[in-house]
């Protein structure tokens, strides 16, 4: 179904009107929203200087109309129809553009809003941008010197409906936007390199065994059964350093660093909270897609699950003190690399042939839900421990002219139980930017600092180790652990 009506402009959007089916990853996501944990991504792009309004409104529409996929809402419809379909309106239904009263607590008040406030998916696009401009102190309390404490510093917030766009959609919406704010070309980009696996192919397992789950805080139980939406710390690391193999090349990524901290901050955690200790398993996004203008719009990502299982029994003790073995983290962190790079390397259905046969279309959509969320509720025991997103080094420049390039990128990922936790990373300017979100029914505001210092402390651990070829393996008495780690930073 079609209409005559086009956008106009931009690189010749399709008509409005046209229809396209819910890919299985939207559809999913769209049986199981709930108005306690709201399904958003958030983006944020600090930026030195300030932004013209109207010329970032002009700007951001033409970045929309370049990629007309974003402009999309849901065809409203009974339970009884046999598919979710999205709309591709030509034009947006409003102008998604804001520009928040400004304060000391602006950017506190547009964090919590993109947690709780979700963007509507019966408007296109199913997105806003706020436009927050500061005083100079940057997110996380720190005045940057070039500009000082009288500088005027804007921060672009993006809040997506995740069950329509991703991350990955967001910052290529706002790379167009930075283009043509600024009238620069665009600067080629490129795609995602993948190398193939080394050495065996396994990705590790678990068995049967349960993955554990994050310990919840100290709350009373009641209490934390009332808590509602998410809960969100943001935090500027060092991006850790590799151990190379002779000839300079590395044995592992960082992507390979923040998952082995993401198992650490876990197993430490629980350790702390009494709990036994059990296989910790990851949920890990990849995206395979282009990175120029010509890159597909929407969820684009495929999941996959690593086991961060050790290689010596003997590890995981060495691991889950207040100080971890650096051979025992040297280990974890080459059998991590292994398994990354052949899951990355492997195709397959963005959430497995299970989300396949849920979403076929045999079933009217109301029935399709109510099998989903039972499927979900059921395959709780079996959901991973924690979910954790990289984009790595930002890919754009995010230049907007005379207001600056982006001096930091943060964004963060939905964190809903029974996971409860959800880490996202992403490195601007030599600096990592992570993103700690979660549920509140599982943490509180302090268990979530704490647990933000805890993955501090490992994502440091990891950057001192030797090349696992040079690391002699420990060998602790029975039911001691040994450690020549330099203590860590405390957590802030």
């Amino acid at each position: 179904m079609t209409s005559s009506r086009t956008a106009g402009r931009g690189d010749s959007p399709p008509p409005g009107g046209v229809r396209i089916p819910f890919p299985v990853t939207d559809e999913v996501s769209r049986h199981c929203l709930g108005d306690d944990e709201p399904e958003t991504v958030h983006i944020e792009v600090h930026l030195p200087g300030r932004l013209d309004p109207e010329r970032l409104r002009t700007a951001f529409r033409q970045a929309l109309l370049t990629h007309p996929r974003v402009l999309v809402r849901e065809v409203p419809g009974r339970r009884l129809r046999q598919s979710f379909a999205w709309e591709l309106t030509g034009e947006p239904d409003c102008d998604p553009v804001e520009f928040p009263p400004p304060g000391p607590d602006a950017l506190a008040r547009a964090r919590a809003r993109a947690l709780e406030e979700c963007p509507s998916l019966a408007l296109s696009p199913p997105m806003r941008l706020e436009v927050i401009e500061g005083d100079g102190e940057s997110a996380v309390g720190e005045v940057p010197e070039a500009e000082g404490p009288g500088a005027t510093r804007t921060v672009l917030l993006l809040t997506m409906h995740h069950t329509a766009l991703d991350a990955g959609s967001g910052l290529r919406v706002l790379a167009t936007a930075a283009e043509q704010y600024s009238g620069s070309a665009a600067v080629p980009v490129a795609g995602p390199v993948r190398m193939g696996p080394s050495g065996p192919a396994a990705t590790g397992g678990t068995g049967r065994a349960w993955p554990v789950r994050v310990a919840p805080d100290s709350r009373p139980g009641p209490v934390r059964a009332r808590a509602v939406g998410n809960g969100m710390l943001q935090a500027e690391l060092p991006v850790p350093s590799r151990a190379g193999r002779p000839g300079g090349l590395a044995s592992w990524t960082v992507n390979d660093q923040l998952l082995v901290a993401a198992s650490l901050m876990v197993g430490r955690w629980n350790a702390a909270q009494g709990r036994p200790a059990g296989p910790v398993r990851i949920t890990m996004p990849v995206d395979d897609r282009p990175r120029g203008r010509d890159m597909p719009m929407g969820n684009g990502t495929r999941l996959v699950e690593v086991a961060m299982t050790s290689e010596d029994p003997l590890d995981p003790d060495l691991l889950r003190g207040e100080r971890p073995d650096p051979a025992a983290v040297a280990r974890l962190l080459r059998t991590t690399a292994r398994r990354t790079r052949a899951l990355k390397s492997a195709r397959g259905a963005p959430l497995g042939l299970g989300a396949n046969l849920l979403t076929a279309p045999l079933l009217p959509v109301g029935i399709r839900g109510a099998l989903t969320r039972g499927a979900r509720r059921a395959a709780a025991p079996w959901t991973s421990t924690v979910l954790v997103t990289n984009v790595g080094r930002v890919p754009y420049a995010l230049d907007f002219g005379d207001a600056g390039r982006a001096k930091a990128v943060w964004f963060s990922a939905p964190a809903r139980m029974p996971r409860g936790l959800s880490v996202a990373a992403a490195s601007t300017n030599g600096r990592l930017h992570v993103t700690l979100r979660w549920s509140r029914a599982l943490l509180g505001d302090t268990a979530g600092a704490d647990l933000a210092g805890l993955f501090a402390q490992s994502l440091s651990a990891t950057a001192q180790v030797a090349h696992p070829d040079d690391t002699p393996r420990a060998d602790p008495a029975p039911g001691r652990t040994r450690s020549t780690q330099k203590d860590p930073a405390r957590p802030s």
